[in-house]
């Protein structure tokens, strides 16, 4: 802005201290030499001693000196204020500079962690998908398992399989919520649904591991949570939390077991 520049007086000739004590100079010594030819004569004053001479000029000399000592000071008082000023200008430059420089670091954090975001996202989906396909192994497992009346038929079995193909993943775990909530009232059975067989174990067990290394990550760059909040609302993060509340409690320490 046109009110931070420094106002720069070397192209507006000579401060007006300097021509005024050229000016006095002159005029005192013009004051002097007319003293002399018409007061003291020339003749006269040439004649005088070394002492006598000397004297007299360090007198008419010692005004001039005390003036210009007087416009020195003034002259080094305009310096010091202009150094002050162009320093105070310097300072306000650095400092504008240093937030420039904090909003661009906000920036490229802010992008940064946007690329990581999308990063994550893209991993995400890829597990999803993963999860998908254990999810369905797992569903498989529990539904299809002896000659029950109401197994899935094998149309509805591959339909839900070519959905995932298709790019739906959470088919199957949105059958998963049905089944939990009709056995709801009764814990064997939804622990059987998970747990009941070693392969039933195997799959929820993977599952399980799978989605807290998903949200470990998510973790590295959602700090608002916003993506785990979601991520845990999906069809596969209430199928991980079934999960959890169909595991069998850990037998108290001491507690004997058959």
């Amino acid at each position: 802005m046109a009110s931070d520049a420094i106002p720069d007086r070397s192209d507006s000739g000579r401060d007006w201290r300097v021509w005024f004590g050229l000016a006095s100079t002159l005029f005192w010594l013009w004051l002097g030499l007319l003293y002399i030819a018409v007061v003291v004569g020339w003749d006269e004053f040439l004649s005088q001693p070394a002492e006598s001479m000397g004297g007299f000029l360090e007198g008419a000399f010692a005004p001039l000196a005390f003036l210009w000592l007087v416009i020195g000071f003034f002259l080094q008082q305009r310096e010091l204020r202009e150094n002050n000023r162009a320093i105070q200008a310097q300072y306000e430059q650095m400092r504008r500079t240093a937030e420039n420089s904090e909003i661009q670091a906000i920036a490229i954090r802010a992008n940064a962690l946007h690329q990581q975001q999308e990063t994550t996202l893209l991993v995400a989906d890829r597990v999803q998908k993963q999860l998908g396909a254990v999810v369905g192994l797992l569903w498989m497992s529990s539904q299809l398992a002896g000659d029950s009346p109401e197994a899935p038929s094998a149309e509805f079995v591959s339909e839900l399989w070519a959905k995932l193909g298709a790019g739906d993943p959470e088919g199957f775990a949105r059958q998963f919520m049905a089944l939990y909530y009709r056995n709801a009232a009764d814990p064997e059975a939804l622990h059987d649904l998970f747990f009941g067989t070693e392969i039933r174990a195997r799959h929820s067990n993977t599952i399980t591991s799978v989605f807290e290394r998903l949200l470990a990550k998510i973790r590295e760059c959602d700090p608002d949570g916003v993506i785990e909040a979601a991520t845990r609302g999906s069809a596969h993060g209430m199928l991980y939390r079934m999960i959890q509340e169909s595991r069998a409690p850990d037998p108290e320490p001491g507690t004997a077991t058959a």
